[in-house]
């Protein structure tokens, strides 16, 4: 019955797969069958997976009908004047940065992983290194189109810079993991492509590391990415200056001056950006990655904690973008660890996400574990308006 009726919208080249049990994975070609195909499970009462390419999303969650966005993909508008692309969601974030620079732009976004998809950005809100000059996500993405799991297409914000409507659930929706809906489309934020481009990168102990940070900071300095990160035993720190050629220059005879007693290598050009590139690639061999953030002058003390309490898994990298003291955790672990840390981490105010994990491990723990007081029934009304018979599978809070 669900076979005869999905096909009936998608189309036999619209179903990906079906798999023993009768569930079916879809990708609609527009946000018209997105509509249709969601107005259907809505009426019929089937559960719903959303999902992009399916490396960020649990594909052993239990649902009737996933459905991927990956063939909604493509530019659908590129204005350089007013640095706003429009673009649909199952589009690679590596051709959308291939298409901005034929235009001298570019996106400042690297989430960590391989062949990341616009959406699975969005779904999950997951920003990289360049968070700490650029900003969050949400800084990046001006408006967006969204259906709802009962079918209604709603589009919020703008395409232009001063068009701030509909900002609050734009917010919402990004690093909500689809649990109010399906992005079909985004406006992306563009950046003039920079004029030169330095990284300095140096190795050591990590508490000489974190010192070299600090020092930095204090010159005044604010790079465009400073990352300490962790692989196996190796702690590293790489620093990314994006500007002009003078003020990129500046920027490194500051930071030479106020760490003489540290070795940095500088790399420029095409081995700076060939650096950031490999930066958190190999997140994907892994099962498991969590973000906690903390205030910059805790940083020590949250990998402590999280040594603690993660690191019985001895390949696990570590990557934190100083500037903004966020940290990501990319592993195994199994959902009692990850309890125990968010538990502790709770009790000085950090926030711990579940950003990819195994169903098994999600149910358990969600990806934003217990809310905190008040903000739970927000979110659970919130849903109720955009998925009114909860159909949507998407465990933001602890289940069990």
């Amino acid at each position: 019955m669900i076979e005869r009726r999905v096909r009936s919208i998608v189309g036999a080249d619209g179903v990906l797969d079906v798999d023993s049990a009768g569930r079916l994975e879809v990708a609609p070609r527009s946000e018209a069958e997105c509509a249709l195909l969601l107005s259907a499970a809505h009426s019929e009462r089937w559960s719903v997976r959303l999902a992009g390419r399916g490396r960020w999303t649990p594909s052993d969650a239990p649902a009737d009908l996933v459905v991927s966005s990956r063939r909604l993909a493509g530019v659908i508008d590129l204005n350089p004047a007013d640095l706003v692309m429009t673009a649909h969601v199952g589009t690679l974030l590596a051709d959308l940065q291939a298409n901005a620079a034929q235009e001298g732009t570019w996106i400042a976004l690297d989430p960590p992983g391989t062949s990341r998809s616009l959406g699975s950005v969005l779904a999950t809100g997951t920003a990289g290194p360049l968070r700490s000059g650029f900003g969050a996500v949400r800084n990046r993405i001006m408006g967006l189109t969204f259906v709802t799991a009962d079918g209604r297409i709603v589009r919020v914000g703008g395409r232009v810079v001063k068009n701030v409507a509909g900002f609050n659930i734009t917010s919402l929706l990004i690093g909500s993991f689809g649990a109010f809906g399906l992005i079909t489309s985004a406006h992306v934020r563009l950046n003039a492509m920079p004029a030169a481009e330095n990284t300095l990168v140096g190795q050591g102990p990590r508490h000489n590391l974190l010192g070299s940070a600090r020092a930095i900071l204090a010159t005044g300095t604010t790079p465009a990415a400073m990352e300490l990160t962790r692989d196996r035993s190796a702690w590293s720190l790489s620093v990314r200056l994006i500007g002009s050629e003078t003020a990129v220059a500046a920027d490194r005879r500051n930071i030479t001056a106020a760490t003489s007693n540290f070795d940095f290598n500088v790399l420029d050009g095409e081995s700076s950006a060939d650096l950031w590139a490999s930066t958190g690639a190999t997140t994907d061999a892994t099962s498991v990655t969590i973000r906690m953030g903390s205030l910059q002058s805790e940083l020590e003390t949250a990998l402590d904690l999280l040594r603690a309490e993660l690191d019985g898994d001895a390949n696990a990298n570590v990557s934190v973008s100083v500037l903004s003291g966020v940290i990501r955790w990319s592993g195994e672990a199994r959902a009692s660890k990850i309890q125990n840390l968010r538990n502790l981490a709770a009790e000085r105010g950090w926030p711990v996400t579940v950003e990819r994990a195994p169903w098994e491990v999600l149910s358990r723990v969600g990806h934003y574990g217990a809310f905190r007081s008040g903000v739970g029934r927000l979110v659970t009304s919130l849903r109720s308006v955009f998925d009114t018979r909860g159909l949507l599978v998407t465990p933001l809070d602890k289940i069990a």
